[in-house]
């Protein structure tokens, strides 16, 4: 079994949009998974309360912040959406439980500097830890400077930029419903699907170990 944690402490940053598309991904290769939500807005649970029952199914992990077990052993892959303000003794419990942990970072200047002295600590964490970490860059166009800076700042880390997606209507539309990019036809969502190709490959591997 594998826990993929999606973490940030800034707020607004897509971790649920990431999260959900994650347990997504993971339903459509026919493999058990359960999504948990330790954030206090549930967002991610709500959007599993919306899952039509024709949709591949994703189980509800339950777990909170003061009860960090681990998932059900029966599952295939366990997938973690955390709060904004994650620190302290959760954040290390997140760590104690996470085998990935992906960074949703937007590619400004005050989500950099929000977010350096988390990734500082992950850095810290990353050569004690068995935890892979990678970072998506969220809203943002890779061929603009500020795609540009963000890579440079995650490659002065050391971390993988495994992607970045750009700002569409298709997720909030799709979440809507309680759907991911995984659940409907390619078609629909193809230059989405392309973006994600990058994520999903390293997810593929990390089960792989």
């Amino acid at each position: 079994m594998a826990v993929v944690a999606v973490t940030n402490p800034k707020g607004g940053v897509g971790k649920s949009t990431l999260s959900t598309n994650i347990a997504g991904y993971f339903a459509r290769q026919s493999d058990a998974v359960v999504l948990g939500d330790v954030d206090r807005q549930q967002s991610s649970r709500l959007w599993l309360n919306q899952r039509p029952a024709a949709a591949r199914p994703i189980g509800a992990w339950k777990i909170a912040p003061d009860d960090m077990d681990r998932p059900p052993k029966q599952v295939a892959h366990a997938v973690l959406d955390t709060p904004a303000g994650l620190h302290g003794k959760l954040l290390k419990e997140v760590l104690k439980l996470a085998d990935k942990i992906i960074v949703p970072l937007q590619p400004s200047v005050f989500d950099i500097f929000a977010t350096q002295e988390f990734l500082s600590e992950l850095a810290a964490h990353r050569h004690g830890g068995r935890a892979q970490i990678g970072i998506v860059g969220m809203r943002v166009d890779p061929r603009t400077i500020a795609a540009d800076k963000l890579h440079a700042f995650v490659d002065g880390l050391g971390f993988p930029v495994l992607g970045y997606l750009r700002s569409t209507q298709n997720y909030v539309h799709l979440a809507a419903h309680g759907l991911s990019l995984f659940d409907v036809v390619p078609g629909r969502v193809e230059r989405d699907l392309e973006q994600w190709q990058g994520i999903c490959n390293w997810l593929d591997d990390a089960a792989a170990h």
